[in-house]
C-alpha cells in the first residue's frame, strides 16, 4: 500500500460539512469522509503547528519528545521514533512537499524528497495549494509506480485569510465596515490585533472592519479554495490508477479560534476551537465508517504502521487505531487525554468526553483565567468557566492532570515540567 498523509494547517474540523458545518467548504473532502473512516472526535494535543507536527510523527506526546513550543529551542529527540524514516526503511520513497524545516531541520529526517514549496521564503503565506500542488503532482506522476509514502503539508486556512478574489464573497453579503457591529470589540487587546488592522485587514475592505464575522468567512474561504486543490490531487491519485492501492489520510494540524475568548484568528488557547481536528482515513479495502471515540495525533503513527504491515516501535504513546476502522472495537481508546501549549500560553488541560480542566503556569498576554473548567456536554462551546462553581470537581481533575504528569515525567526521566524549563516562546509579559 501506498500512503498520502495530507496534513491541512489550522483546520477546524466544525468547520467541514463531514462534520457537520452548514457552510458548503468542503464538497471534496465531504466526498472523501463519505468513502472513508471518520474519527468524530480526534484531538490535536500538543499545539501549535511545530508540537503538533513533532507528535503526530514521533507518535509521542510532547512530555515524551519535549517539544512544547512552537519555535522553542528543544530539538527532537534523535532516538525518538519517526515515522518517516520507519517506512523508508521499509523499502518505501518517502517525500515531503512541506516548508516545516524553515523550523528545524530535523523534519528533514527520512525523507528521500523533501521539497519547500515556499523555496524558503520567510513563511506559509507565500504558497497556496496550487504552488503545492504544481510540486505535488509532478512528483507524483513521476514515482507513482514506486511504492511511497507522500507527506503534503497545505496551508491556506492559515492568516492572513486572503483567498483569491473570486472566493471572497462565497459566504458573506454584508458589510464588513458597519459600524453596528461589535464582534471586533476587544481585538485592540490581542497580542497582534493592532498589527493585524494595519497590515492584512486593510487589504480585506475599503474602509475599518468592524465584524468578526467576515473574518471567519474569508477563513471558511480559505477551506474552501483548498479543498477544491485537494480535489485535484485526488483526481490524479485516481487518474494514475493508485485509487485501490493508496491509502489517503487527512488530518489538521490544529484548529483556529475566531473571536473566543479574547482570542481573533489565531491558534492559541486550550479551547476545542483549537484542538478538535479532522481525521480522515480512505483505505481500499474497509468500509466507511464513522468512530466516535476520542483520538489524538499519537495514534496517528503507530496507526499507519499497521495497516503498512509493520510494527510499532517502543516509544510511541499513541494507540494503534486499525480495529476501530475495521469495527472489531467500539469501547473507548483512553479515559482522558492531557494537552498543552507553550507558545503564547503556559497551560496543560486534562479532557475527558464530557469535560475539560485548563491549568495555566504562568500569566499570559490574552489574561486568561489561571483554572478553567467546562461542561463539554452542555457547553461545547466552552463559554461558561465553571471551576469557581464547582471547586470539587476541578480540585479532582487539577489532581487528575498532575498526578499524570508526575508519572509521565519519571517515566522519561526528566526533573521537571517542561513547559517551565522551556518558557513561552511568544508573548512574554515579563519580557
Amino acid at each position: 500500500m501506498n500512503i498520502i498523509l495530507i496534513a491541512v494547517d489550522t483546520l477546524r474540523a466544525d468547520h467541514l460539512g463531514c462534520y457537520g458545518y452548514a457552510r458548503n467548504t468542503s464538497p471534496h473532502l465531504d466526498a472523501l469522509a463519505g468513502e472513508s473512516v471518520l474519527f468524530e472526535r480526534h484531538i490535536s494535543p500538543c499545539i501549535p503547528t511545530h508540537p503538533a507536527f513533532t507528535t503526530l510523527f514521533t507518535g509521542q506526546h510532547a512530555v515524551t519528545h519535549g517539544v512544547v513550543a512552537h519555535g522553542g529551542r528543544n530539538p527532537i529527540p534523535r532516538n525518538a521514533p519517526w515515522l518517516p524514516q520507519l517506512l523508508g526503511k521499509s523499502g518505501m520513497t518517502t517525500c515531503a512537499v512541506d516548508n516545516l524545516s524553515q523550523w528545524t531541520l530535523d523534519f528533514h529526517r527520512g525523507f528521500e524528497f523533501y521539497i519547500d514549496p515556499t523555496q524558503r521564503r520567510s513563511l506559509s503565506i507565500n504558497a497556496d495549494n496550487r504552488e503545492i500542488n504544481r510540486r505535488v503532482l509532478p512528483w507524483l506522476e513521476q514515482h507513482h509506480r514506486e511504492q511511497f509514502f507522500l507527506f503534503i503539508h497545505y496551508w491556506d486556512p492559515h492568516t492572513p485569510y486572503m483567498p483569491p478574489r473570486a472566493y471572497r464573497s462565497l459566504f458573506y453579503d454584508g458589510d464588513p465596515c458597519d459600524p453596528a457591529h461589535t464582534t471586533l470589540q476587544g481585538l485592540e487587546r490581542h497580542p497582534l490585533g493592532k498589527t493585524w488592522r494595519e497590515t492584512w485587514f486593510n487589504r480585506l475592505a475599503q474602509g475599518e472592519i468592524t465584524d468578526a464575522r467576515y473574518i471567519e468567512a474569508l477563513y471558511d474561504a480559505e477551506i474552501r479554495y483548498c479543498d477544491e486543490g485537494i480535489g485535484a490531487l485526488l483526481k490524479t491519485v485516481d487518474r494514475l490508477g493508485r485509487r485501490d492501492d493508496t491509502i489517503i489520510v487527512l488530518l489538521g494540524d490544529h484548529g483556529e479560534m475566531m473571536f473566543r475568548h479574547g482570542i481573533f484568528f489565531d491558534h492559541h488557547g486550550l479551547y476545542d476551537g483549537n484542538l478538535h481536528v479532522p481525521l480522515i482515513v480512505r483505505h481500499p479495502e474497509l468500509s466507511p465508517r464513522r468512530v466516535p471515540v476520542m483520538t489524538c495525533h499519537m495514534d496517528v503513527a503507530p496507526t499507519l504502521l499497521e495497516l503498512a504491515g509493520l510494527p510499532a516501535p517502543e516509544g510511541m504513546d499513541g494507540v494503534p487505531l486499525a480495529p476501530w476502522m475495521r469495527g472489531e472495537r467500539t469501547d473507548a481508546a483512553r479515559e482522558f487525554l492531557v494537552c498543552g501549549e507553550c507558545t503564547w500560553q503556559m497551560k496543560w488541560a486534562l479532557r475527558t468526553p464530557e469535560r475539560k480542566f485548563i491549568l495555566a503556569r504562568r500569566e499570559d498576554a490574552y489574561g486568561t483565567p489561571s483554572r478553567e473548567l467546562y461542561d463539554l456536554v452542555n457547553d461545547p462551546d466552552e463559554l461558561r468557566n465553571l471551576a469557581a462553581e464547582r471547586p470539587e470537581e476541578a480540585a479532582a481533575m487539577e489532581a487528575r492532570l498532575e498526578a499524570w504528569l508526575a508519572g509521565e515525567l519519571a517515566r522519561n526521566g526528566r526533573r521537571g515540567d517542561p513547559m517551565l524549563e522551556h518558557g513561552l516562546t511568544l508573548g512574554d509579559p515579563d519580557a
